[in-house]
């Protein structure tokens, strides 16, 4: 599995500002939406369920909110850099300006965990985050992203 399959340009964005953490699954939903064709609503409310489990904030300034979904046929992901950063109630209690959506199949089982760990130790890697955050254009910011792997595992 590689990010390039997760991923498309089109998913990845830069925002000025998120108010909120409820917001900011809105925006994803939104982006979801429209690159993916998932439904918005069911998305903001199937993160917002996965969130009232524990915080998906892993430090760092970094976010991989994630939710399983019906009418989905495979494992697809949202970047947003936040130009500001968002209280998102963090493991360090750092705000958050790298956030790496995932939305997976209901029964998607290992493949949501493989997505999972990789786009986790991608968003670990902090040469990577250095790049993402020196960067403002969607194109270059895909580019690292999926960059990033594909030079780590070779």
């Amino acid at each position: 599995m590689e990010l390039t399959s997760l991923l498309k340009p089109a998913a990845v964005r830069v925002l000025g500002h998120a108010t909120s953490k409820k917001r900011l699954f809105q925006d994803l939903g939104e982006v979801a939406q429209s690159v993916y064709g998932l439904n918005a609503a069911e998305t903001v409310d199937a993160l917002q369920e996965r969130e009232s489990l524990g915080p998906t904030g892993v430090g760092h300034g970094v976010a991989l909110p994630h939710a399983r979904l019906e009418g989905i046929d495979r494992v697809v992901g949202v970047f947003l850099r936040l130009e500001k950063p968002l209280d998102f109630d963090a493991v360090d209690r750092q705000p958050v300006d790298l956030v790496f959506a995932l939305f997976a199949p209901k029964d998607s089982g290992v493949d949501h965990l493989k997505a999972l760990a990789l786009v986790s130790r991608t968003m670990r890697d902090a040469a990577t985050c250095a790049k993402l955050r020196a960067n403002s254009d969607p194109a270059a910011l895909h580019a690292v992203l999926t960059e990033a792997r594909s030079t780590q595992a070779a």
